[in-house]
């Protein structure tokens, strides 16, 4: 039976993490704040819960989910090699509004979509968020939204998308402008940035100042990369 718990009520945010993670366990989906956006997340490693994920966004599997992560070194698990750019990256900007796109270990079983190799992960800076996938590890997690229709900022627009298609809503209340993560591809030599959200061009070269921008250009080249709201 679907239950939306308040996390503002610390009983409640018990109760609710609690059963979050039971439902994860079972392989159903659950929505829980996020940094960025509320989320509609799932068990990685279940691919029937990561069938009704994309179901319940009406999303394809072109659009392979990202992995949300609830501890540093959970990625060195995910991976096939960890190059010093990414650990400069996750050093500096995890937890928080980055997603990295990374070459998968093959041993790894799971079906998150059409994704050639590579899964795209992130740790979010959201306390109710980390202390779900600290117990459940990683998570399957999309943006609570049906595809193409506005992402949510409280789990209660969430509900009026998804539904009973959710067993647990996590509301801890708004979490602002929905401006999504940043995306950088590290599956090549240099980190290209595919999706500018929340951090900008400028802050990430900040790290590793030879970023390209999603159309390939680097430091010295124009333009660079403009701000978008999108899915998470």
């Amino acid at each position: 039976m679907t239950r939306t718990y308040q996390c503002s009520d610390p009983a409640e945010r018990t109760a609710g993490i609690a059963a979050a993670i039971d439902a994860v366990r079972r392989g159903d989906l659950i929505v829980m704040p996020t940094d960025t956006v509320y989320g509609i997340g799932a068990d990685a490693f279940t691919p029937t819960a990561v069938d009704s994920l994309l179901t319940a966004k009406q999303r394809g599997r072109d659009m392979p989910v990202p992995v949300l992560v609830g501890n540093r070194r959970t990625l060195d698990g995910l991976v096939m090699a960890v190059p010093p750019s990414v650990h400069d990256l996750v050093d500096a900007f995890w937890p928080g509004p980055l997603t990295i796109v990374v070459e998968q270990a093959p041993s790894l079983a799971w079906d998150l979509g059409d994704a050639d190799g590579t899964v795209a992960v992130r740790m979010p800076l959201h306390p109710v968020a980390l202390e779900v996938l600290e117990a459940t590890g990683p998570m399957a997690v999309s943006s609570a939204n049906v595809s193409g229709s506005p992402p949510a900022t409280t789990a209660e627009e969430a509900w009026d998308q998804l539904g009973w298609l959710v067993e647990v809503y996590l509301e801890a209340g708004s979490c602002g402008e929905p401006v999504a993560s940043t995306i950088v591809d590290v599956t090549g030599e240099v980190p290209r940035v595919l999706r500018q959200g929340a951090l900008d061009l400028a802050t990430l070269r900040g790290v590793v100042p030879n970023a390209l921008d999603r159309d390939g250009n680097g430091p010295d080249d124009e333009p660079a990369v403009s701000p978008v709201v999108t899915e998470a």
